[in-house]
C-alpha cells in the first residue's frame, strides 16, 4: 500500500473518531445547555474560524450572486435540519437510536431519487432499502407504553434529518462554486446561526451554567467535529477516492454508539446491535449503488 493511501486512511480514522465522539459530547452537554443553542453556538463559532483559515490558505469567501439560493438550501438541509434535528432528538432518545436513524440518509436518498429524478431503485437498492426498513423496524420494537409514546417525538425528529438531508442530496446536486473550506464555512455558519435565535427565544440558555465538564464539551464540538475533522476529511479526500472515504465514515454511528454505551451508560444489546448491523448494511449498499452519482455533498458526509 502507497504512503498516500495509508495517510488517507489514518486522516478518515481521525475524521470518524472525531465525529464519533461528538455523539456522546452533545448527549452530555443537553443537561446544561439546550440543543438547539449550544449546536448553534458552536456552529457559528466554528464557522467563524474555518472562515479565517480559508482566508489564511488564500482561499476567497466571496459567493457568487447566483450562488446563494444554493448556499441557503445546503445550509437548511444538510446543516440546520441534518445537526439542529438530530442534536434536539437525543432529548429523547439514545445515542444508538439516533445514530442509526440520521445515518439512514442514503438509503431515503435512494429512495427519493425516484419520484424526483426518475432513477428507479435496481436490485441492490431494493435490498438495501429492506435491510434498513427492518433495522428500523427493529429497533423501533423495544417502544412500548408512555416512554415508547414519549421517544416518538425523538424518532421523529431523527428521521426528519434525514429524510431533509437526502432530499437536498438529491435536488441539490450541482456542486457549490466554493473552495472546500470556504464553503463549509458558509453552509455551516448560515445553517447554524437561526439555531441561535431560535434558541434564544425558546429554550433560554442559562449562560452561567456553562462551566466545568459542560464548557470543555462545547470546546471539543466547536475544534474537534467542525474544525479538525474537516481539515483530516478534505485531507483523506485529496489521498482517497470520495466514494471509499465516504462508505468508510458507516464508523462514525458504530463507534458513536459504542462510545456512548462506555461513557454515558446508554443502552447496548441485541436488539440495538442487530438494529445496527441491519441498517448500516443497507446504507453501505445504498452508498455503493450512487458511489457513481456526483452530488453537492460528496466532498462532507454530514458531521453531526
Amino acid at each position: 500500500m502507497d504512503r498516500a493511501r495509508l495517510w488517507g486512511i489514518a486522516f478518515l480514522l481521525v475524521t470518524a473518531a472525531g465525529w464519533a465522539l461528538n455523539w456522546p459530547t452533545i448527549k452530555f452537554l443537553l443537561p446544561v445547555w439546550p440543543a438547539l443553542f449550544s449546536r448553534g453556538v458552536a456552529g457559528v463559532t466554528a464557522s467563524i474560524l474555518l472562515g479565517l483559515l480559508a482566508v489564511n490558505r488564500g482561499e476567497s469567501l466571496r459567493v457568487p450572486a447566483g450562488a446563494w439560493p444554493q448556499v441557503l438550501l445546503a445550509a437548511f438541509t444538510s446543516v440546520f435540519a441534518w445537526m439542529g434535528f438530530a442534536t434536539l432528538s437525543l432529548n429523547w432518545i439514545s445515542v444508538a437510536e439516533a445514530a442509526l436513524l440520521v445515518y439512514s440518509m442514503p438509503v431515503w436518498a435512494m429512495l427519493l431519487a425516484w419520484p424526483l429524478r426518475g432513477e428507479r431503485p435496481g436490485r441492490r437498492s431494493l435490498v438495501a432499502l429492506a435491510l434498513a426498513l427492518a433495522g428500523v423496524i427493529l429497533l423501533l420494537s423495544g417502544q412500548n407504553g408512555a416512554s415508547g409514546r414519549d421517544q416518538l417525538l425523538g424518532v421523529a425528529f431523527a428521521l426528519a434529518a434525514a429524510l431533509l438531508f437526502a432530499w437536498g442530496t438529491v435536488v441539490n446536486r450541482k456542486p457549490l462554486p466554493l473552495p472546500p473550506l470556504a464553503q463549509t464555512a458558509w453552509v455551516v455558519g448560515v445553517g447554524c446561526a437561526p439555531m441561535i435565535v431560535l434558541g434564544l427565544l425558546f429554550e433560554h440558555p442559562r449562560l452561567d451554567a456553562l462551566t466545568g465538564a459542560a464548557a470543555a464539551s462545547l470546546a471539543y464540538m466547536t475544534l474537534v467535529p467542525m474544525g479538525v475533522c474537516y481539515l483530516s476529511w478534505f485531507a483523506a479526500l485529496r489521498r482517497l477516492p470520495s466514494s471509499t472515504a465516504t462508505i468508510a465514515m458507516l464508523l462514525v454511528p458504530l463507534l458513536g454508539t459504542l462510545a456512548a454505551a462506555a461513557m454515558l451508560g446508554d443502552p447496548f444489546g441485541l436488539r440495538e446491535g442487530g438494529a445496527l448491523a441491519l441498517t448500516l448494511a443497507g446504507v453501505a449498499l445504498a452508498l455503493r449503488g450512487r458511489a457513481h452519482v456526483p452530488t453537492s455533498r460528496s466532498r462532507d458526509p454530514g458531521e453531526t
